[in-house]
């Protein structure tokens, strides 16, 4: 009942009302993006989302223009990274750079609690996934889950989709609200932003492209 009905209802009205009540905060936060960087404020990038639909993601754009072409490509290993902007390194640490996609949980393509949606060519084409791991794609991918509340990035993309799975196979309202809490506290902890060998599992700080420039 949870999981089929309230869920995606819960998602939508909380959504609605976090971007009214956060507007001016994120107002600010886009003017310090443009004023301390060249470029656009958010990044869109195409991910694979539910029953591998693919959706473009809206982020607060944290590194420079063109940051997949130079130094280590998608390869994000700290935050001393000089492709990350100044603002950007703030936003990363405090997950600040996520809330655009509050916008995609009110269009349909994202839930608040769910598997952390992949970019579309890797590891893996929705149609190469193994069988055994296209269960994680039943459900709307979420700004948070399961794995990044456990885990954070540090885990390989295997690993992750396992907790993935864990998350589906029993999801409950109770089950949420502690991910909630417990990505909370993995925030104000500011461990493993960022992977020691490589951002294979495309989370949650993945290079970014410019492919669209918006305000």
């Amino acid at each position: 009942m949870y999981a089929k009905y309230v869920k995606r209802i819960l998602d939508f009205t909380l959504s609605l009302l976090a971007l009214i009540i956060l507007s001016p905060i994120m107002l600010i936060l886009a003017i310090c993006i443009k004023v301390d960087s060249k470029g656009p404020i958010f990044f869109l990038q195409e991910r694979l989302g539910r029953n591998g639909k693919v959706f473009k993601i809206i982020k607060f754009r944290t590194m420079i223009v063109n940051a997949e072409h130079i130094g280590d490509g998608l390869s994000v290993k700290t935050e001393n990274d000089n492709r990350i902007t100044k603002i950007g390194k703030i936003l990363r640490k405090t997950s600040l750079d996520e809330l655009p996609q509050l916008i995609n949980v009110v269009k349909g393509d994202m839930a608040l609690i769910g598997p952390r949606p992949p970019v579309t060519y890797h590891p893996h084409k929705f149609e190469d996934y193994p069988e055994h791991q296209k269960p994680r794609f039943n459900v709307r991918p979420g700004i948070t889950g399961l794995a990044q509340a456990r885990v954070r990035n540090n885990a390989t993309w295997d690993e992750r989709i396992e907790i993935d799975l864990e998350y589906i196979n029993k999801i409950t309202f109770l089950g949420d609200i502690k991910i909630i809490f417990d990505t909370i506290k993995c925030i104000f902890k500011k461990e493993n932003i960022y992977q020691v060998q490589n951002v294979a599992n495309n989370e949650v700080k993945e290079t970014e492209k410019k492919e669209h420039a918006n305000v």
